[in-house]
């Protein structure tokens, strides 16, 4: 079996690429290496430093011809999407767009999009569902939310067969501090370089922070479930960012000092998704609690300290 991801050597993608590589399936990455990193991609993966929105992206898929795509390539940043909102749009429609052109010529059975709670916008819902109204207060979400209308549209006219995951936010090992998500990652940061953290807001805006293995788990039963479908990959549980801050300095032990800034920008105020649908749908469930991701997440540091040292020594 063969399958495609873009952003293979990303955050998420490559904790996919990892997962799949390990269940035996032969995986291609697509990815431009603009956010990702090549030493984050499995040696078993076959590697094309590529854009999605390339005509040598198409002929890859079209010479592949993989059974699923899992499309993960994306410009995620929302404070940039509100700065370049053409880029923006570029890469997250157009992208996509390209993709689903290959798709269909190509023949593949199933379209795996990752998509956002960004989506919703602002909602005053204490628990968002999937049948809740999309309002977009950011570029990024708006360009998200129009792909994913071409995604179902290409169903409607090519029964190109597909599945949406709207994505709460994902932390976990690799992810670069910045980002929709990136609050984990910033902070861990801060700490490495003895930096003071800034707070945009006062800190009591809402999340709902999920474990990228979590989401990993998502895709992986999307692959066989959930066609046709939009659904959520989130804990159902709202973390403030004042709380997981309190969590992250209990967790390594370390103080870092927080300067509250003005709110930036396309920022949510409160994020919160129901999962039961995909629950349902893809019989799955997330598994690791806040603690239990901060946990794994301090371990990898750990580690990955340790390695560093190791290596200090034969140089």
């Amino acid at each position: 079996m063969k399958v495609i991801v873009t952003g293979g050597a990303g955050f998420i993608g490559s904790h996919l690429v990892d997962e799949l590589i390990s269940r035996g399936i032969e995986v291609h990455v697509l990815d431009n290496l603009v956010s990702g990193q090549l030493h984050q991609v499995n040696p078993e993966a076959h590697m094309y430093v590529v854009d999605i929105r390339s005509e040598e992206a198409r002929r890859i898929i079209l010479q592949v011809k993989p059974e699923a795509i899992f499309h993960l390539a994306a410009q995620a940043d929302i404070g940039r999407s509100v700065q370049h909102p053409n880029y923006d749009a570029d890469v997250n429609i157009i992208g996509t767009i390209n993709l689903l052109e290959a798709a269909r010529n190509a023949k593949v059975r199933k379209f795996i999009f990752a998509s956002t709670s960004a989506v919703y916008g602002n909602s005053h819902n204490a628990l968002i569902s999937e049948a809740d109204v999309t309002i977009p207060s950011s570029y990024y979400g708006l360009s998200k939310l129009t792909a994913e209308s071409y995604i179902r549209l290409y169903y409607e006219l090519y029964r190109q067969s597909y599945t949406i995951l709207r994505y709460a936010n994902v932390y976990g090992p690799r992810q670069i501090p910045k980002g929709e998500g990136g609050v984990v990652s910033v902070f861990l940061d801060r700490i490495k370089k003895g930096e003071s953290l800034n707070v945009h807001g006062d800190g009591q805006q809402t999340r709902d922070f999920i474990y990228v293995k979590d989401v990993v788990a998502a895709n992986l039963a999307a692959m066989n479930s959930g066609d046709q479908q939009t659904l959520q990959v989130s804990t159902s549980q709202k973390t403030s960012i004042n709380e997981i801050l309190k969590l992250l300095s209990n967790k390594f032990d370390v103080s870092v000092k927080k300067v509250f800034t003005p709110p930036r920008e396309g920022d949510i105020k409160h994020s919160c998704l129901c999962n039961k649908k995909a629950a349902d749908i893809l019989n799955w469930q997330p598994h690791y609690t806040i603690e239990d991701g901060l946990e794994e997440i301090r371990a990898f540091v750990s580690q990955t300290e340790d390695t560093l040292k190791e290596m200090e020594k034969y140089e």
